[in-house]
C-alpha cells in the first residue's frame, strides 16, 4: 500500500489558474512532494438542511388548494459567493458534479478575513467533488462550480466497477464498489488518492500516489472516497 505523501504541486498546464487562488490543500493535482500548510477544521457535521423551493399543490375550483404541501427539497448551494455556515448553509456533506472545465474552486474557512491563516481546506475540481462543511467552519466559498446538492452520508447507491480517470471524487459503496482497480497508459499527470472522509485535510488521506504507465490500487471497503485526477479510466479487476 502506498504511504500518504502530501501536497502535490500543481500541473504546469494549470498553474496560471491555480495562481489566482490560495494554495490547494485538497491535493487536486499531481506531484506529491511538498508538505501542505493548511490545517484541518474541527467539529462534526450534521445532515444538511437548507432553503428549497416548494412546489405548490393543485388548486380546486374557487381558488382552494387541496392536499398537503410537499416537503422542501434539500437545497443546493447555487451560484458563486461566500456562504456563512449556520445561516446561509447548514453543516453537512455536499456534492458538485459536471465540472468539466476544471475552473471550479471551493474553500472552507474559519473566518471571513480572507487571509491565509483562515483557510481550512480548498480544492480545484474537475468532474465531481464532495466536501464536508463542519459546524465549526465559518465560511464556505464557491467559484465557477456547478450547484452543490446536500447529500445523506449514509445513502447507498448502485456502485459501479469502472470510473473516469479525470472524474474527481467517488464515494465508495455508493458511486464505486470497493476492490482492485487498474488504469493504464498514464503520463506523469495522473494522481489518485484514497481518503477516509471528505474534509480534505491531510489527516483524511489514507494513501495517494502519482502514477505513470500502469497504476493499480486496492480500494478497501472501509475507504470513504477515491479521488482521481488526470488519469486514464479505471476498471475493476478484482
Amino acid at each position: 500500500m502506498s504511504q500518504p505523501t502530501y501536497a502535490p504541486q500543481q500541473p504546469q498546464q494549470k498553474r496560471n489558474w491555480f495562481a489566482r487562488h490560495k494554495v490547494l490543500t485538497g491535493l487536486g493535482a499531481v506531484v506529491v512532494v511538498i508538505a501542505i500548510a493548511s490545517a484541518a477544521g474541527g467539529g462534526d457535521g450534521t445532515e444538511p438542511t437548507a432553503k428549497g423551493k416548494q412546489e405548490q399543490p393543485a388548486k380546486q375550483a374557487g381558488g382552494k388548494q387541496e392536499g398537503k404541501q410537499e416537503k422542501k427539497k434539500a437545497a443546493a448551494i447555487s451560484g458563486d459567493g461566500d456562504f456563512e455556515v449556520g445561516k446561509d448553509i447548514q453543516p453537512g456533506l455536499y456534492r458538485t458534479s459536471g465540472n468539466d472545465d476544471g475552473m471550479c474552486y471551493w474553500e472552507r474557512a474559519k473566518d471571513s478575513s480572507g487571509e491565509m491563516d483562515s483557510l481550512l481546506a480548498n480544492d480545484n475540481v474537475t468532474g465531481t467533488s464532495y466536501v464536508t462543511v463542519k459546524a465549526s467552519d465559518k465560511v464556505f466559498k464557491s467559484s465557477d462550480c456547478k450547484d452543490w446538492e446536500a447529500v445523506d452520508e449514509k445513502a447507498k447507491g448502485s456502485p459501479k466497477s469502472e470510473m473516469k480517470g479525470d472524474g474527481g471524487m467517488f464515494k465508495v459503496g455508493a458511486d464505486i464498489a470497493p476492490g482492485t482497480y487498474k488504469s493504464t497508459g498514464n503520463d506523469d499527470m495522473c494522481y489518485w488518492e484514497r481518503s477516509k472522509d471528505a474534509s480534505h485535510s491531510t489527516d483524511a488521506i489514507i494513501a495517494n500516489e502519482n502514477a505513470k504507465g500502469a497504476a493499480i490500487v486496492k480500494i478497501a471497503p472501509g475507504d470513504a472516497y477515491f479521488k482521481t485526477t488526470g488519469c486514464k479510466d479505471w476498471t475493476k479487476t478484482g
